[in-house]
């Protein structure tokens, strides 16, 4: 199963997330590169998080343009693993950053949040302090 059926899965309340992340981190995700600041990974900000924009395939990237008014555009991007994605990206980003999945699919998209499990613990909103920078 792909990612977008896994998707499918989960929101239908038979998936299971492990299996779900463990797809998201498999997958060769199409993340569109913004045109006003150099060519970095597009991205949004919603309630103090930014998150990454990425898309399981050209299909659904279209989706997100036409939605977006700009779908006559060329759109370039870049496909990378989710893995790498979260494991070495999210760590370069400043503040809580999250993956948000195929957002123009009203009942395809999931967003992979900046918590312990998906990101890396050093980058997650709800890691626990380290005992031993407390004492």
């Amino acid at each position: 199963m792909g990612l977008a059926e896994e998707i499918s899965a989960v929101r239908s309340v038979s998936g299971h997330s492990g299996r779900l992340l463990g797809e998201f981190r498999r997958t060769a995700l199409l993340v569109p590169l913004s045109e006003g600041d150099g060519g970095g990974l597009m991205t949004g900000w919603q309630g103090g998080v930014r998150w990454i924009y990425a898309f399981t395939d050209e299909a659904a990237l279209a989706r997100f343009a036409e939605a977006r008014g700009a779908g006559a555009r060329e759109w370039e991007y870049l496909s990378i693993l989710g893995a790498r994605l979260v494991d070495a990206v999210i760590p370069s980003v400043e503040g809580p950053t999250g993956v948000a999945v195929d957002v123009a699919d009203e009942d395809g998209s999931m967003l992979f949040p900046p918590v312990v499990g998906i990101v890396p613990d050093a980058c997650a909103v709800d890691a626990e302090p380290d005992r031993a920078e407390a004492v």
